[in-house]
């Protein structure tokens, strides 16, 4: 259905049309609705393709022209940062970019602002509301289902051993900075786990020079010379059919769309110690000095629905909605771990962004090629 057209009239107006925030109970979807049609048209930057089918369905619905872009994390960052010292703003609202380098660069300079849409709160967890997550990407540690019959690995510190050294696949933490940043919320939020797995693999407490127990896995991960590539080639290593001694690996679960097609055979590894993988979130953040902030509002509240969200929930990223479920044909089965998996805590994220370098360059030292 398409929304009718509504005037917007009082206070409503007022403080839609300023780009006033609203109490729960005062939020009036048709007052933003109409607000949105008055503003220019919208452009949305976002990591995926599936942006373009979102933007369009969206116009459609609401009867407001919006355009979607794909633009990789760095780029959406890069690309907010130049618009906002030119003036020039292209991207209204920019969604699954780089989460450290908004915390850490973007709200503090007041570049990009978020918003939580009102009748929405109480099925977002207050965790994912400052600033707005949309989706959680799933990375996970994952096997080819067509050589295995099971995970033939339980433990991250098994990826240390000569039995995976050069036959481990991942992104390279030098190209995909949320690899590095993953590092550090593992040493600050779970570096006691990291410790009992190694304890829990090897029998015996970690005795390392090392700053911490992350510290020193990453170093003897990255000794073991992990082969690294992008989310294709990575994807492709691990569950490309007919290989007699396929990779194991962590990807996201949007390659798991593979599977469908009969390319792929990828599986979770699931019980892995400490964890199955990790969750990625994506911010929806609307630009400060944007000339249609009640239209980047409404898009961010549609991509909080169950409708909106489909064409990349398809793909496996979970809502932050929790008031419907994971896709139905999602490809992975990725809902049925997600307690497995650690959860990215967006409250330390200016810390990865501040230590992201200095993870590269740990990373740049210790790996083998």
């Amino acid at each position: 259905m398409k929304y009718p057209l509504r005037t917007a009239t009082g206070a409503a107006a007022l403080a839609l049309a300023a780009g006033g925030a609203f109490a729960q109970e005062a939020f009036d979807l048709d007052a933003l609705i109409e607000a949105a049609r008055a503003e220019p048209p919208l452009t949305v930057y976002a990591v995926t393709g599936k942006i373009v089918e979102t933007a369009k369905a969206f116009s459609e619905l609401y009867d407001i022209e919006a355009a979607g872009q794909k633009v990789n994390e760095a780029d959406q960052i890069e690309l907010m940062i130049r618009e906002h010292q030119s003036g020039n703003i292209v991207g209204d609202l920019a969604v699954a970019g780089d989460v450290a380098a908004i915390l850490g660069q973007l709200i503090p300079q007041g570049i990009a602002t978020s918003w939580v849409p009102p009748d929405m709160t109480g099925d977002i967890a207050p965790g994912q509301q400052d600033p707005l997550v949309v989706v959680s990407d799933p990375h996970v540690w994952s096997y080819s289902t067509d050589a295995y019959d099971s995970c033939p690995v339980s433990n991250v510190w098994e990826l240390t051993e000569p039995k995976w050294q050069g036959h481990v696949a991942m992104m390279d933490p030098l190209v995909k900075a949320l690899y590095a940043d993953w590092f550090n919320q593992l040493e600050t939020h779970h570096d006691d786990a990291m410790a009992a797995a190694y304890e829990a693999h090897f029998g015996h407490p970690l005795e390392t020079d090392e700053a911490s127990a992350t510290a020193a896995w990453v170093r003897a991960y990255a000794e073991n010379a992990p082969l690294l590539g992008d989310s294709t080639s990575v994807a492709e290593a691990i569950g490309a059919v007919g290989q007699e001694n396929p990779f194991f690996g962590i990807i996201s679960v949007a390659k798991y769309r593979g599977n469908t097609s009969g390319e792929l055979a990828l599986g979770i590894c699931e019980d892995m110690a400490p964890f199955s993988g990790w969750l990625y979130p994506g911010l929806a953040m609307i630009a400060a000095d944007t000339d249609s902030p009640n239209a980047a509002r409404l898009f961010a509240r549609y991509l909080m629905t169950e409708e909106g969200i489909a064409p990349m929930s398809v793909d496996g990223k979970m809502s932050a909605n929790n008031s419907f479920p994971p896709h139905p044909e999602e490809a992975s089965g990725v809902g049925a771990v997600m307690d497995q998996l650690m959860v990215y805590d967006t409250s330390t994220a200016a810390d990865d962004f501040d230590r992201r370098q200095d993870w590269q360059d740990f990373w740049r030292v210790h790996y083998a090629r």
